[in-house]
């Protein structure tokens, strides 16, 4: 019986610290969805950390307006690179799935549109799907800003997405 709850032991243990298929394949690469819309990717570099990466379109605002409403100052669409190093963290909600929270802090630039080189310091709020047998994985994030130039002033990103690990 000893060697029994030893096995039963050590198989859960086993099963509890496996990791997805997404983050045996550290890169990824698909879409987003929102506020920007582009391409994603995604690099772990550990099995709690990685690099995401995002290259698109912006077609809102930009930060908060003077009456508290997100707006777009010309109307017009700028292009947006932004770069985060985010920390996961697998034990928050206990599924028989992996939903990691995730937060981070990177770097956001647009261009484009009377926005050259606008620079803003983004904060990352999310949640993902890694799927323990598909390399892929789904998120959903919320991006609190401080943009630095041209002119200063917070904002807010959202965005929803999907990558494929190669």
């Amino acid at each position: 019986m000893k060697y029994f709850r030893f096995a039963v032991i050590a198989c859960c243990l086993f099963f509890a610290f496996q990791d997805s298929e997404a983050q045996v394949r550290r890169f990824g690469l698909g879409v987003i969805f929102g506020e920007p819309a582009g391409i994603s990717a995604k690099l772990w570099t550990s099995n709690n950390n990685a690099f995401d990466f995002g290259l698109g379109w912006s077609m809102g605002g930009d930060r908060m307006g003077r009456y508290d409403y997100y707006y777009n100052y010309n109307r017009t669409n700028r292009v947006h690179f932004h770069m985060d190093y985010v920390w996961h963290l697998f034990n928050t909600i206990h599924s028989s799935e992996r939903f990691p929270l995730y937060y981070g802090i990177g770097g956001r630039m647009n261009s484009g549109a009377g926005y050259e080189a606008s620079v803003a310091v983004r904060g990352v709020l999310g949640i993902a799907w890694l799927p323990r047998e598909t390399p892929i994985d789904i998120f959903l994030e919320l991006v609190p800003m401080f943009q630095l130039t041209s002119s200063s002033g917070f904002g807010l990103d959202a965005g929803v997405g999907a990558r494929y690990f190669f």
